[in-house]
């Protein structure tokens, strides 16, 4: 059974009262408390408890704008770190034209250091981005020379930290950072040298390897800057590769290296053009050395109370709009009802936009990538042709589409008639068209030795095509000349290439008719010249060696009768008496010396007689060797039985003085002596038949 409740009595009872709420704190309190979080916050974040942002932003809000504060300065502080550690991370070649103003945006010479610690880290993390950061730090050395000074300190201490460490990548990313930063005239290139002479004093594998990367890198700014320096390493080089005992890989990395200098550091160019944003006379070179006593100023990285803050902030805002062309803002609040100066103040603005505009020039860049999107998307040349006539590109913009047209043609692999057809329909157009085509063949020549080999070869084979289908004007080759002066190896290449295409599109035949027209004469006379007779020969070798000699048969007979004038108007001396053979030979040499390329015909001396010295000695005697026979002496009168059948004429004594007796036939002898035999037995009585 349940239990009744006693009844309720209606007396007063306690009843506690309503606690009070606390008061409201005030606006300083809340700033307080709030700094007080932040601070704890922070202490806990850098002891690696996580933190969550919106709760350190809400904390950001409470303690508000005072300037003067320590925190407000310390949020402020990390909110720079940040934004120059992002800047630099996302910095690329297509950007950083866009980066480099956000980073001046940020106060770099409060937060220097936090710029070149981010700068050297990046830099460190991703080699192949070296360029770039070095790009990023020449630019800022310009405005800003305490900051890329600060650089080379740091990076100078770095390398003898790594270096006494033994610390190979930590050697090797620094020693590419300042190669890039000499490249960029950053510090001086005797910086390098100090590095290179270093490594190579006592030479390791691992020494080898760091300056065989840091000669390649900056080789081609030492080979032009200061020649004796770079010979000086590759002797050192030379000399360890043949003498100390190296691993293979070390050799072969040496030997590399002489191949790069041979090449002439094709793949390896001091400052790539996209990155060349620095003019000459702006540069500032700072003189630091390897053995210099350096203060690496570590502080610039921590976070510093600043009593000044809103004088030194207010400073760089001025230095800011210094940079970058902008106009500082006074901050006047005083208000003008003037409507003249409120128009001119808004005209004001409306120029700094118009500059900033200029400056930055992003519409040009748009308008460069429609074009060249318009033409890699389009599947003929008229249709190209068609949709890049509906561009409506802006007034004065026109020779950007010529321009990148040229470009585009140069950077493909093997040359595209593609873009040849496009720049043949622009300039068959109009007048205006041609015009610019014209004027981008004579800029195009004039920095011809700017572009390598394959680039070159494109370019030389469009305009070969515009020359041979008429889009161009002849009268644009006033320009060549072709002599040994005024070519480089790279403008004879181009020459090259131009006339073998014209001659494949055209034929041998009439492109001689084409170049031996009067009406091109003066504007041929740059390549086939008429009067100067070296130049004529540099000429008539030149065409003859890419096989178009048959366009120098003019310039060969003008040639000749320059060697024919010249030999009238220097005759030979006449050789004087009993001096005929030296004159011939005089002749012969003066004739080697007239600058002919054919051979002609010399007068032939005609030699003189030299006296003979009476008597001549005869070094054989005259007499026989054999004996001669003796005459056998007859009696007179002489008998002669015998009618003889020729009677003599007139009686001869016997013997005859001959003055050369010559031996008798044998028969004749015999009979001879017959005769004698009888005439002798006559003579004494005692023949047969007596006495006659």
């Amino acid at each position: 059974m349940a239990r009744a409740r006693p009844p309720r009595r209606d007396v007063d009872t306690y009843r506690p009262a309503k606690r009070a709420a606390p008061p409201e704190p005030t606006e300083e309190e809340k700033q307080t408390l709030a700094k007080a979080e932040y601070e704890k916050l922070l202490t806990l974040r850098s002891g690696g408890i996580y933190v969550p942002p919106h709760r350190l932003r809400a904390l950001q809000a409470q303690m508000g704008d005072d300037k003067k504060s320590k925190e407000f300065q310390r949020m402020h502080w990390d909110a720079l770190k940040k934004s120059i550690n992002g800047l630099i991370n996302k910095v690329s070649v297509a950007n950083i034209k866009q980066i480099v103003p956000e980073l001046f945006g940020e106060n770099l010479v409060r937060g220097r250091g936090l710029f070149c610690q981010s700068l050297a880290k990046a830099q460190a993390a991703s080699l192949p981005f070296t360029p770039i950061y070095a790009a990023v730090a020449a630019i800022v050395n310009t405005k800003l020379p305490n900051v890329g000074e600060l650089l080379v300190k740091r990076l100078v201490l770095r390398f003898r930290k790594a270096y006494k460490r033994n610390d190979k990548a930590v050697c090797l990313s620094t020693c590419i950072f300042l190669a890039h930063l000499t490249n960029g005239r950053v510090v001086h290139e005797m910086l390098c040298a100090q590095i290179l002479l270093l490594l190579l004093s006592k030479p390791t594998d691992d020494s080898v390897e760091i300056a065989v990367a840091l000669t390649k890198e900056v080789g081609l700014f030492l080979e032009e800057m200061n020649p004796p320096i770079s010979r000086a390493c590759f002797d050192q080089f030379r000399t360890i590769l043949n003498e100390a005992s190296l691993e293979k890989r070390s050799q072969y990395m040496i030997e590399v290296l002489f191949q790069v200098r041979k090449d002439k550091y094709r793949d390896n160019p001091s400052v790539k053009e996209e990155l060349d944003l620095v003019e000459e006379e702006d540069q500032i070179t700072h003189k630091v050395y390897l053995d210099d006593d350096l203060d690496a100023h570590d502080g610039l990285n921590l976070f510093q109370y600043d009593e000044n803050f809103e004088t030194n902030e207010d400073e760089y805002k001025k230095l800011k709009a210094d940079i970058l062309g902008e106009a500082s803002d006074d901050g006047d609040d005083d208000d003008d009802d003037d409507d003249e100066s409120e128009s001119d103040d808004e005209e004001d603005e409306e120029q700094k936009a118009i500059e900033i505009k200029d400056q930055s020039n992003a519409d040009l860049v748009n308008l460069r990538r429609t074009i060249y999107l318009t033409l890699m998307s389009s599947a003929s040349p008229d249709e190209s042709t068609h949709k890049l006539m509906k561009l409506r590109l802006p007034p004065g913009q026109e020779p950007e589409l010529v321009s990148m047209l040229v470009e585009t043609c140069g950077q493909e692999k093997t040359y595209l008639r593609f873009f040849g057809l496009i720049g043949e329909n622009f300039a068959k157009l109009n007048r205006l068209w041609r015009d610019l085509f014209e004027d981008s063949f004579t800029n195009y020549y004039a920095n011809i030795h700017r572009y390598e080999t394959n680039k070159l070869r494109n370019i030389a084979l469009f305009w070969g095509h515009m020359l041979s289908t008429d889009a161009l004007s002849w009268q644009t080759l006033n320009m060549i000349h072709l002599n040994e002066e005024e070519t480089t190896a790279a403008s004879r290449i181009f020459i090259k290439i131009l006339f073998e295409n014209m001659q494949e599109n055209l034929g041998a035949a009439k492109l001689a008719a084409r170049l031996s027209d009067e009406t091109l004469r003066p504007a041929l006379a740059g390549l086939f010249p008429h009067e100067n007779p070296r130049n004529l020969r540099f000429s008539i070798n030149y065409f003859t060696s890419i096989k178009m000699g048959y366009l120098t048969e003019e310039m060969r007979s003008l040639l000749f009768l320059h060697g024919l004038i010249l030999l009238v108007s220097e005759p030979f001396p006449v050789p004087a008496a009993g001096a005929g053979v030296v004159a011939a030979s005089e002749t012969g040499r003066l004739a080697l010396a007239l600058p002919l390329p054919l051979q002609l015909a010399l007068p032939v001396p005609v030699p003189v007689p030299l006296p003979l010295q009476l008597p001549v000695p005869v070094p054989v005697p005259l007499a026989p060797a054999l004996p001669l026979p003796v005459p056998v002496p007859l009696p007179l009168p002489v008998p002669v039985p015998v009618p003889l059948p020729l009677p003599l004429p007139l009686p001869l004594p016997l013997p005859l003085p001959l003055p050369l007796p010559l031996p008798l036939p044998l028969p004749i002898q015999k009979r001879a002596a017959r005769q004698a035999a009888t005439v002798s037995a006559a003579g004494q009585g005692t023949g047969p038949g007596g006495p006659s």
